[in-house]
């Protein structure tokens, strides 16, 4: 069966962050049709929107032979199983969980937008991104070029202590 070289981000900035990340990880290392490669360490970072809880943010690099839309069904399906409720958007979160890219399609839905619209200017997901795929190109630029480019600013990035 083909598959197809996938990016995916976490986040959580409610509960125990690190242990709902964990969590998700292995939920999608025994999901059928998904073949975890890599995986980032954890990042904290500065919240969103309206929220004043940091969060931990990890990224994945997938093969899968899942369509789009059964990765983003996984995904809402993770968020829910780890509490998640549908809520404002911004919001503090249990678990976020994004299809960031699929190989190199370009789809755009009601529900589903890939590459995602606005991880190429965010820190918090570049940083863990550029862990597991430098090269990768998103909106025009690598990874780790968008990234060395960004300027600091309050959506700082560090890596999250060791538990």
């Amino acid at each position: 069966m083909k598959t197809v070289p996938a990016l995916l981000l976490l986040g959580a900035n409610l509960g125990r962050r690190a242990d709902t990340l964990a969590r998700a990880v292995a939920a999608l290392r025994r999901l059928p049709g998904v073949r975890v490669t890599q995986v980032s360490r954890l990042y904290e970072t500065a919240p969103v929107g309206p929220s004043d809880r940091p969060y931990l943010n990890q990224a994945l690099r997938i093969e899968t032979s899942r369509t789009p839309m059964g990765l983003l069904i996984e995904a809402k399906i993770l968020e829910a199983a780890a509490g998640r409720r549908p809520g404002p958007r911004w919001d503090a979160r249990v678990l976020d969980a994004d299809l960031i890219a699929y190989g190199r399609e370009k789809i755009r839905t009601p529900w589903l937008t890939v590459p995602h619209p606005l991880a190429h200017a965010r820190a918090f997901a570049l940083a863990p991104l550029a862990e597991v795929a430098p090269d990768w190109r998103l909106r025009g630029g690598t990874i780790a070029a968008r990234l060395a480019a960004l300027k600091p600013g309050p959506d700082a990035v560090r890596l999250a202590p060791r538990r």
